[in-house]
């Protein structure tokens, strides 16, 4: 529960692209917890499938809540040909969960409310700084170095090319 806090600056040691797969819900009646709750639990089934399985391309994770009504996840994932893999997989959980829903949809569509923005960003359109933090976010998923490593200005951080040796 405690994670282990990095002193000084530090920041994602990610390569090449990233992807960012952003999904959630919002319980619009609570009183409809037979509809909304299945699909927070099929949220959470789903993150542990794919922790248990690294090659399915999910990097990493955070739950976050935005209001007792609003959750979401960020995710980290290799690629988005992995991401659309698994969505599209038979034999992963999320086409059945899928399929569930669409099936329940005119019902619960009162009840629960879903979304999800998945973004493509290419390398030099992200940075990141972490000042006396355990790993989190993009540094939890794909490792944290110090800062000096990329650079102490975020435009330098931005400026860093995987393939450039010395650049920063």
């Amino acid at each position: 529960m405690f994670a282990n806090i990095m002193p000084g600056r530090t920041t994602a040691a990610a390569e090449g692209d990233v992807v960012v797969l952003l999904i959630g819900m919002r319980i619009n009646h609570f009183r409809g917890v037979h509809h909304w709750l299945p699909v927070m639990l099929a949220m959470l089934r789903m993150l542990r499938e794919l922790k248990a399985d690294r090659s399915r391309g999910l990097l990493g994770h955070v739950l976050l809540s935005g209001s007792p009504r609003t959750y979401c996840v960020v995710q980290y994932w290799e690629s988005k040909e992995k991401l659309y893999a698994y969505a599209s997989a038979p034999d992963m959980f999320h086409r059945r969960a899928w399929a569930l829903l669409n099936r329940k949809e005119k019902k619960s569509r009162q009840h629960v409310g879903l979304w999800h923005e998945t973004y493509i960003v290419p390398e030099g359109g992200y940075e990141s700084i972490y000042a006396d933090m355990p790993a989190y976010g993009l540094a939890a998923a794909t490792g944290s170095l110090p800062i000096e490593g990329r650079g102490r200005r975020a435009a330098d951080r931005l400026a860093h090319r995987s393939g450039a040796s010395g650049a920063k």
